[in-house]
């Protein structure tokens, strides 16, 4: 069965139909096959893709992505530590929400959402307070779909001895990076974003001497990163509570569709055409994005609304949506704009078939005509 539209969002995202399929089959948590032949095989896979290192390990957590974010916020750091979170949109936002719930130490270095990290600040906040211990920042802010400078972060705070940890929910599997390189410690991403799967569990990809530094710090049973890790080490990809075993069946189908599309590189070739593609395509039907060229990431836009008095968006999203294309609200606080993503089994010529759509959808420009 064909999906009725296109999403167009930065995750649950459109899937192919053979990752649709993989779910089909059900299958016992208890099983040898399942966790030696499936959990085994994803968590060495996710490892390849993300380093050429070789003291990397790999744990998955049951729930949605932030769920794996809270994991290894409440079990990276001991009662001691202290983080420092980059906040420039809604997700480094939830961050410092995540260590105040847990009742951690944390700063924010606060920037507006449309603002990149001013790396001056970043240091200077380490110089000052050097009884920071942690690091957090979001690669791929999907608020705007501003691309933060991962690089720089990592060299600044590993400069000082920082433990790094990246939120990569919306980046890893699009966009090129060796997380051994860049010396991260921990990376946190998601089934349903850039590798295609679908929601249900996300990932921490972490240098095992991290890991093994969690043991006995974690403030949850369930959202424990050490002890879901040591499960699955010791037992062969075994969970430690109920795994969702057809979105894991259906993530180790992405994985081998990504291999068979010539792994991260031609996927982010794929993504960036969509994104200039959108890009291009929506300035020569009058809109503008938020942010200039240089901070976009090829993952998600964001546009300006239009500034038609009769415009709605929700009338414009019901209308392009029984055109078969879904897209997002916006979510800056400042600013009215809606969003538009290209990650996911999308095309360039889904694109083309995208603005077509809204071309013919802009009531607003009608009315003016009328």
């Amino acid at each position: 069965m064909k999906n009725d539209y296109l999403l167009l969002t930065p995750g649950p995202l459109s899937t192919s139909q053979s990752v649709r399929q993989a779910m089909l089959k059900d299958w016992c948590t208890w099983d040898d096959q399942y966790n030696k032949e499936i959990v085994d095989v994803i968590r060495h896979k996710l490892v390849k893709l993300a380093t050429t290192h070789d003291n990397y390990t790999c744990v998955l957590m049951q729930g949605s992505g932030t769920a794996s974010v809270e994991a290894t916020i409440g079990s990276a750091l001991g009662p001691q530590d202290k983080l420092l979170v980059i906040d420039n949109g809604a997700y480094g936002a939830r961050i410092g929400q995540i260590a105040q719930y847990l009742k951690i130490n944390y700063v924010t270095l606060q920037h507006k959402e449309t603002q990149t990290v001013d790396l001056q600040q970043f240091e200077a906040m380490l110089n000052r307070d050097t009884s920071i211990t942690h690091v957090a920042m979001v690669h791929c802010e999907t608020t705007t779909g501003m691309l933060n400078p991962l690089q720089q972060f990592c060299e600044i705070a590993k400069k000082h001895n920082k433990i790094v940890i990246v939120d990569a929910m919306s980046s890893f599997g699009g966009i090129v990076m060796d997380i051994g390189e860049l010396e991260i410690d921990f990376m946190i991403s998601s089934a349903n974003k850039c590798i295609q799967g679908v929601p249900g569990f996300g990932f921490i990809i972490a240098k095992k001497s991290a890991m093994q530094a969690c043991k006995d710090q974690a403030r949850s049973l369930t959202l424990d990163l050490y002890a879901q890790w040591q499960c699955m080490q010791e037992n062969h990809g075994k969970w430690r509570f109920t795994s969702p075993t057809h979105t894991v069946r259906a993530f180790y189908q992405a994985l081998l569709e990504l291999a068979q599309e010539g792994g991260i590189i031609q996927r982010q070739n794929r993504y960036q055409t969509n994104q200039q593609r959108l890009v291009k395509g929506m300035r020569e039907l009058g809109f503008e994005t938020l942010l200039n060229d240089a901070l976009h990431s090829p993952i998600i836009t964001s546009f300006y609304s239009p500034r038609a008095s009769d415009y709605q968006f929700k009338r414009f999203y019901e209308q392009l949506k029984e055109t078969g294309f879904v897209i997002y609200p916006g979510k800056v606080s400042d600013a009215d704009c809606f969003r538009i993503g290209n990650i996911g089994e999308v095309y360039p010529d889904d694109i083309t078939r995208l603005l077509s759509a809204i071309k013919k959808v802009m009531y607003w420009e009608k009315a003016q005509c009328a």
